[in-house]
């Protein structure tokens, strides 16, 4: 029997023990309902910025759109492991307010050769501003986001973090937990770990739109219910940071690890480091870099430094070489993200990867350039030496068609960067090159990745990869090899008019060059049926500015009647004088692109302007003697203000939304390395005065082919 002392203190016992298990329901140790939550989707595709740490230590990239951080990757620089983190701030009441749809976004870049970026979002009620400068921890595999809270009007406001994760290229099956410190994702052999430099007063895991908290916070501002654990879905992570009524300043940090208790430590880690320490660190890399580089004069040094800043930020940090098409999902808000299989634009083209290379070697960073072309020998081709149409980081493939452009263009690259061994030539050169005569001219798939058949810009390539091997064979004794190539060369060079150009099509009583015909005919009028959805349509009425390929590579020269008549039908077709200088369609009749109503290409679309063939068309100019100046003013006007340079500009004055400006980027894929690498050596070009990358080897050869 206990004494009245025993009895008085067993009830207190017991009510407290009542009262703790009371706050532990409403901080909710348990599972949160709801699984699997809303359907998981990716991020829209133009971004304001993006970064990474120069080091190859740290392998964690982020990019930055809508005034938020979007897609992080990690460890490698195809796999996305995140939606989204964005602020959200309440008040006593109903007030409610997410940084990404509330306020409006500007994005400064923090100095000119670093991959530093400032976003300043306003809220649109004029309530508060939030400053965020994000890099990532060249030491870690960490990202960091220093940010500012300022309250501007009456009364303290609560600031919130929340965390869309997608681990491991899915946000579909993440397991989230929440503590006071650390905000934990994991999906296999990746986790990620958000923590702030002020621990966490409150917090909760759940799936999202479902049990994430953030209807409680809409309702009326506080947290109402949270839970502990979100287990295999869309879930989502919510952390209470700070009621304030004056300027905050806190730091933000992303770990990575393959656990979560490696995540929490590299979190810890970049959390315990002053902020400004770790950005000047990652800034001095980034500068140290850009220093070693060409350099251009005004107007257009500031985006020369970003284009080559952007190229090396595509490159994996494990899989040296391997450079990724651009860190974006085009029209990702709209792309189911319940699979690991979405590779979006996070792949490897090795003909956006010849471009780059181009770029890199005419900037100086040669080794970048062999990185490039090893990678296309040592991991994407196969025995056959034909490599595939675009491929995750270890080589398998994505897409599974042939584009013989593709086959060629490390051909031209290895005899250009003087990569011309014996082993690279039994190995790689000469399957490639005999791959090339078997299978060419038609190719399965043109540079558009959709149609197969004739292509001027394919034929181009491959004749320019066969000169080259040529050359290559004849230095290592393979005069029959030498011969071979250089005799097919000729045949195709003297035959693709008779493929491509038409003398009975609807654009002009002059012959003019097709974007493709499919059995070689261009007079005869066989119907097409393009990509997109687009529909079908006689071959004669499609055009490109594909062959101007054949005076870039030294094939062609610039001014011939020819040339010019395909030239003026093509502005006439598909020429369009944008706010920010002139662009051009892939083709007429392209379906790949926003729908008319301005949302996301699903599968059909209606294809927009390329600013990379505003770039190809400024070499032309080049080549032909002509001022190219405009053309690269043009491209410097597309760059958003991050001087992220884009897939897709908007092709029209009548805007569906507030959402897309005429000659401004699209939801597709911004920024793109291919788009980047042409801007460098346009303005290359004109400051040396010659185009950049046009082959000797190719040029001479058909230069003494025009003598008498």
């Amino acid at each position: 029997m206990l004494s009245p002392m025993q009895a008085r203190a067993f009830v207190i016992f017991c009510c407290l023990l009542l009262c703790g298990c009371g706050r532990l329901a409403a901080q909710g140790a348990g599972n949160a309902p709801g699984a699997p939550g809303a359907k998981a989707t990716w991020t829209n595709g133009n971004k304001q910025g993006i970064g990474t740490a120069w080091s190859t230590r740290s392998k964690v990239w982020f990019t930055l759109g809508d005034g938020v951080l979007t897609e992080v990757y990690y460890p490698a620089v195809d796999r996305a492991n995140l939606r989204l983190l964005e602020f959200i701030v309440t008040a006593p009441g109903d007030f409610f307010e997410r940084e990404r749809d509330d306020t409006t976004h500007a994005v400064e870049v923090v100095t000119s050769d670093a991959l530093v970026f400032r976003q300043i979002n306003t809220s649109r009620s004029g309530r508060y501003r939030i400053t965020r400068t994000t890099f990532a921890d060249p030491e870690r595999q960490s990202i960091v986001v220093q940010t500012r809270f300022e309250p501007l009007g009456e009364g303290p406001l609560t600031l919130w973090v929340y965390v869309d994760p997608s681990v491991n290229n899915s946000g579909l099956e993440d397991t989230a937990t929440a503590s006071a410190d650390a905000l934990v994702a994991r999906d296999g052999d990746v986790a990620l770990a958000v923590g702030c430099s002020r621990p966490f007063s409150s917090q909760s895991a759940g799936f999202v739109d479902v049990s994430d908290g953030v209807a409680d916070l809409r309702r009326d501002g506080r947290l109402q219910r949270s839970y502990a654990r979100a287990a295999s879905g869309n879930v989502a992570l919510l952390g209470r940071i700070a009621e304030t009524d004056s300027p905050l300043d806190v730091t933000v940090a992303i770990g990575f690890g393959t656990a979560a208790e490696a995540a929490v430590r590299e979190m810890r880690a970049s959390l315990a480091r002053p902020a400004a320490e770790i950005a000047d660190a990652y800034t001095r890399e980034w500068q140290a870099y850009v220093g070693g580089l060409k350099q251009v004069g005004a107007p257009y040094d500031r985006q020369f430094k970003m284009a080559a800043m952007m190229l090396r930020a595509h490159e994996d940090k494990t899989r040296r070489g391997a450079m990724i098409a651009s860190l974006t999902i085009p029209w990702g808000d709209e792309t189911d993200a319940g699979t690991g299989n979405v590779g979006g634009y996070h792949l490897v083209w090795s003909r956006d990867l010849y471009h780059v290379a181009l770029a890199f070697d005419a900037l100086g960073d040669h080794d970048a350039a062999l990185r490039a072309l090893e990678y296309v020998f040592a991991v994407q081709q196969r025995r056959d030496g034909s490599v595939p149409q675009n491929s995750w980081l270890d080589g398998r493939p994505y897409w599974t068609s042939l584009q013989l452009d593709e086959v060629a263009y490390p051909l031209v690259l290895a005899e250009q960067l003087g990569r011309t061994d014996a082993q690279t030539w039994r190995t790689h050169i000469k399957r490639a090159a005999d791959f090339l005569v078997k299978r060419g001219p038609s190719s399965p798939q043109e540079r558009w990745e959709e149609e197969a058949g004739y292509s001027p810009s394919t034929i181009a390539a491959e004749i320019a990869g066969l000169i080259a091997a040529a050359a290559i064979a004849q230095r290592h004794g393979d005069a029959a090899s030498a011969a071979r190539y250089r005799r097919t060369a000729d045949d195709w060079a003297a035959r693709i008019d008779q493929w491509t150009v038409t003398r009975t099509g609807p654009h002009s009583r002059e012959p003019y060059f097709l974007r493709l015909t499919q059995r070689g005919h261009p007079d005869a009028g066989e119907r097409i049926e393009l990509n997109n959805g687009s529909g079908t349509f006689d071959e004669r009425e499609i055009v490109d500015a594909g062959f101007l390929e054949l005076v870039r590579l030294g094939i062609r020269q610039p001014g011939s009647s020819l040339l010019e008549t395909s030239l003026a039908v093509v502005d006439a077709v598909i020429g369009v004088r944008t706010p920010n200088g002139p662009a051009w369609y892939r083709y007429n009749h392209d379906g790949y692109g926003e729908k008319p109503s301005g949302r996301g290409y699903d599968g059909t679309g209606v294809g927009r302007l390329w600013p990379l063939l505003t770039g190809e068309r400024g070499e032309y100019e080049l080549a032909a003697g002509r001022d190219a100046r405009p053309y690269l003013d043009a491209l410097l006007a597309f760059a958003n203000d991050g001087l992220m340079l884009p897939e897709q500009v908007w092709d029209r004055p009548a805007v569906p939304g507030p959402a897309f400006q005429f000659g401004e980027g699209t939801g597709s894929a911004t920024p793109l390395a291919w788009t980047n690498a042409g801007f460098i050596r346009l303005a290359l070009g004109i400051q040396q005065g010659h185009v950049i990358g046009t082959p000797e080897v190719v040029q001479q050869h058909f230069l003494q082919a025009a003598r008498p």
